[in-house]
């Protein structure tokens, strides 16, 4: 019988692919520059792109899965992924770099909702928030992980290189997929059962929100940080690392929040302090002198972490079963569109600056609009029994 951690590692080695992929932009930002003559608005256009996608088809992306299958869905999936990235490495113009990357997100966009749910479905009512915490930590590795690889590569046999480390990442998640995967026992009698469409509205759209806002603010971080650092006199060599090891210590904070949450049952308080400490994070670090980026990035990421775990659990909390498969939809829909809209906006205002550290300040104000949308989830939750 395959092991549900066995599930759980496949899983979470196709998220860390996805990170891996949507990442390579911001990891590869100076030989892009300077391969195709891009600005920084053109880059954070790039970035937003491959999430934008999901706008359109997280909500779509589960009911064809309920129709042809969650495993056959994903494989398909990472397929989409997998031709993005040979249309990117074969792209000679930022057109084609553009299709690439709105090719590869909707197979991006589309395997983050259905192995989500694909998730619950084996470990439900068994660690599942152990499970999710460990889940979510998936993002920020790949990404680390492609701060930490793709440089390497791209100095050493140029863009093309790089490339290719993005579809050998993908390549072995749909092998791994393909031979280790099954669905779990309960999800044919789940999917047979009509999904309900009453949804509760206000608090869903607040943790959306929560969630959306969170990972913006975040994401000026990975998305300019590299080129934040290259601008306060450090080589980009020595600038990826920084940023990778924020993305390692948030995956470290991941984790310890999901148990914080769990152990002391103060969730919104959690989520409140961690994201007003990382907004403070981010009013800081574009003033942190080079020798002490390291240390300040790798508390920043700390902190941020602590959010993550128990803003996932928000919308579990008032979504009936009848209801999750449309409901994370709709959760993911809103990601999407913060996603795809944040690093325009972040280059946007760094290019009008002529400074990357505008794009921390633009993560200040998502931040401050996330514990808005917490107030609101806090004042209209309704526990799912009784809003079923």
């Amino acid at each position: 019988m395959t092991s549900r951690w066995n599930i759980l590692a496949v899983l979470f080695f196709a998220r860390t692919a996805m990170a891996f992929q949507y990442q390579s932009v911001a990891a590869l930002s100076p030989q892009l520059v300077d391969s195709y003559l891009l600005s920084i608005a053109d880059l954070g256009i790039l970035i937003g792109l491959y999430l934008g996608p999901g706008i359109f088809v997280a909500i779509p992306g589960g009911t064809i899965a309920a129709r042809f299958g969650d495993k056959r869905v994903t494989m398909a999936s990472l397929g989409l992924m997998l031709a993005g990235a040979v249309m990117i490495t074969f792209a000679r113009d930022w057109n084609l770099i553009a299709a690439g990357r709105v090719l590869a997100g909707v197979g991006g966009v589309v395997i983050n909702v259905i192995m989500t749910k694909m998730l619950v479905d084996w470990f439900e009512g068994r660690e599942i928030g152990t499970a999710m915490g460990i889940f979510i930590c998936s993002w920020p590795a790949g990404i680390a992980l492609a701060l930490l690889i793709l440089p390497v590569l791209a100095a050493g046999g140029g863009l093309v290189l790089a490339d290719t480390g993005v579809i050998t990442i993908i390549a072995v998640a749909i092998v791994a997929l393909a031979v280790i995967y099954r669905p779990a026992g309960a999800s044919a009698a789940v999917a047979a059962g009509a999904p309900s469409r009453r949804l509760p509205v206000t608090p869903l759209l607040a943790a959306g929100g929560v969630w959306a806002l969170y990972n913006a603010g975040c994401a000026m971080v990975f998305a300019f940080g590299p080129l934040l650092l290259t601008e306060r006199g450090m080589t980009a060599a020595t600038a990826g690392p920084v940023i990778s090891f924020f993305m390692f210590t948030l995956a470290i904070g991941v984790p310890s929040g999901g148990l914080l949450a769990d152990r002391t049952g103060r969730t919104v308080a959690i989520i409140f302090a961690s994201l007003l400490s990382f907004a403070l994070c981010l009013l800081i670090l574009p003033v942190v002198p080079p020798a002490l980026a390291l240390p300040a990035y790798g508390i920043a990421g700390l902190i941020a972490g602590l959010a993550a775990g128990p803003v996932m659990t928000l919308p579990s909390k008032v979504l009936a079963p009848p209801a999750r498969a449309l409901g994370m939809g709709v959760f993911f829909t809103i990601y999407y569109v913060a996603m795809m809209s944040a690093p325009a906006i972040g280059g946007h205002f760094a290019e009008k600056a002529a400074d990357a550290g505008a794009a921390f300040l633009c993560g200040i104000v998502m931040i401050a609009c996330a514990l808005g949308c917490l107030l609101i989830y806090q004042r209209s939750a309704v526990p799912a029994q009784s809003a079923a």
